[in-house]
């Protein structure tokens, strides 16, 4: 950000107008966004980018094409503050039974498919990149390239897919965004320590030790860190004197442990994502009511402003002159757009590889039909992943860049092509995608589901839900159905055996413990006091 020292009048007068002028820009993007709601192309993430490179613009022509930005592109106001409440929402909002139903299908195309288009593309830009004598570059830097343009944008495939309308898919590429733009840190990581000097079987076996060994990790740390958080408000109930300190520990816990796997050179993005889901099962059903209402629209809010403020971010850092200049001074258009155009059919192919025979695999576990991955489908999640974002750039800044800023043209050409492909891909795919799923999936066979986090429409209906219903009551507890022996069921159906003795032991040991639905707090001699004694008990069966 421009200085802010506070002692200079003139540095502050600058970054007050900076950041004024951004706050306005994300003012408009919301309104701009609320009006084009129904529009069957736009969506708020295309919106945001579009005003980024609209102000940018006028920014540059305003300073005499010597500035574009208000803000430069720095990697720490990423990865430490804007990307943690977004994939926080993402797995405090997400239908976890879909999720964890699905939860192989999305592990394969996650960890095996970005492996797997991280091959293609390391390989394609060494045997075709090479060609175009752009600059010396090394094996690393191919390599680079493979984990760069392996991450998809998982924060636009929240703008252009609805859980609720299309829940199957929205869990599959959604839940793989996550995992993959995870897996692309971690092995964008592990290249950069890793001595390709001396590369041996030896050193393989311990990277994919290592690689193993952050995801294994990184989950524990998420799980353990949303469980403490659900056994402290347990215990302490900060509820009875403070509505405010519940839901200030809650936003607290969740983002330490964010900052705790970033210390401890984990994941921090697995770790906050499933810190959210344990969250979204323990925590949030043992603070009061209230406190039910402001967590779910808070964290919903803190996503929301910050997924505004990340495209328009991407969207006037991609108008800095200073890269764009030492580019076109040292290569022609027409390399540059080779470049670029060479990167995206990679990425095109390499997605397309992946996606299609893991299906095809994928499908061959399932018996019936309802669960298969249809064609259709396979053509929206191979489009809805070909999206890059702020990921990408924020490793392409990692890897070319220091503080933002490079003088090297083999470097500065590497940005600018990353550049170009994200707003390609964010703009022409996100347009696109919207209109592709009209047509492939029509209306008719969209369904509506009621999301587990949705906010009851009063106290008192939330109240008479939890009453009536009792604790998780879903289609497989209110029906009574003659289940088969334990082996034979596992052997039919494995996710939903899994399933079923997952509820019997989260029943059993995991919600006397740790809260979850079925424990309502409530405040001595209020309204809802004489309602909740049941709920309370129901907890503990």
């Amino acid at each position: 950000m421009m200085g802010l020292g506070l002692g200079d009048p003139p540095a502050d007068y600058g970054s007050i107008m900076a950041v004024g002028l951004f706050v306005a820009l994300m003012c408009i993007c919301i309104i701009v966004g609320h009006l084009l709601e129904e529009n069957r192309w736009m969506n708020e993430s295309t919106t945001a980018l579009l005003l980024g490179l609209g102000a940018g613009t006028v920014i540059l022509f305003a300073s005499s094409g010597k500035n574009s930005r208000l803000m430069v592109f720095s990697e720490d106001l990423f990865f430490i503050y804007l990307l943690p409440p977004i994939i926080f929402n993402a797995g405090f909002q997400v239908k976890k039974k879909q999720f964890f139903r699905n939860f192989m299908t999305i592990t394969l195309f996650a960890v095996v498919g970005t492996l797997i288009s991280f091959s293609i593309i390391s390989l394609g830009a060494m045997g075709l990149v090479s060609r175009l004598n752009i600059g010396a570059l090394e094996l690393g830097d191919y390599l680079a390239l493979g984990a760069i343009f392996s991450a998809t944008d998982s924060v636009c495939t929240l703008q252009v897919l609805s859980q609720d309308e299309t829940p199957f898919l929205y869990s599959l590429v959604f839940g793989e965004g996550v995992v993959n733009d995870a897996t692309s840190v971690v092995l964008f990581n592990a290249i950069q320590n890793f001595d390709l000097g001396n590369f041996s079987s030896l050193k393989f076996l311990q990277f994919i030790g290592n690689f193993l060994y952050l995801f294994g990790a990184s989950t524990f740390l998420g799980v353990s860190s949303g469980l403490l958080s659900a056994y402290v408000i347990k215990k302490l109930y900060f509820g009875r004197h403070s509505t405010d300190r519940e839901v200030a520990i809650m936003m607290l816990m969740a983002y330490l442990s964010y900052m705790l796997a970033e210390l401890l050179d984990l994941s921090g993005i697995l770790t906050v994502f499933f810190c959210g889901i344990v969250m979204s099962h323990y925590t949030w059903h043992n603070v009061t009511e209230s406190s039910r209402v402001t967590t779910k629209h808070a964290f919903a809010t803190l996503s929301f402003i910050s997924e505004t403020f990340l495209f328009l971010y991407v969207g006037m850092d991609a108008l800095d002159i200073e890269k764009w200049k030492i580019v076109s001074e040292t290569y022609s258009p027409m390399k540059s757009i080779a470049l670029s155009s060479i990167i995206l059919a990679l990425v095109l192919v390499a997605r397309a590889a992946f996606v299609f025979p893991l299906s095809y695999l994928s499908n061959l576990t399932k018996k019936t039909p309802g669960e298969k991955i249809s064609v259709r489908q396979q053509v929206i999640i191979w489009w809805a992943g070909l999206m890059r974002g702020a990921v990408s750039i924020a490793l392409a800044y990692n890897k070319f860049a220091k503080s933002g800023h490079t003088q090297l043209p083999s470097n500065a050409i590497m940005i600018t092509s990353t550049i170009i492909i994200v707003l390609f891909s964010t703009i022409v795919f996100g347009l696109l995608t919207k209109p592709l799923i009209r047509l492939l999936i029509p209306a008719r066979h969209l369904t509506r589901e009621v999301s587990a986090l949705s906010e009851p429409s009063s106290p008192k209906s939330f109240l008479e839900q939890l009453t009536v219903n009792g604790p998780e009551t879903d289609v497989e507890n209110s029906v009574s159905i003659r289940r088969p022996t334990s082996l034979r069921m596992l052997l039919a159906s494995p996710t939903r055996s899994v399933h079923h003795y997952w509820r019997k032991f989260d029943n059993a040991f995991m919600r006397p413990m740790f809260g979850g639905r079925g424990f309502v707090p409530f405040v001595p001699g209020s309204p809802t006091e004489s309602s909740l004694p049941l709920l309370a008990h129901g907890s503990e069966n």
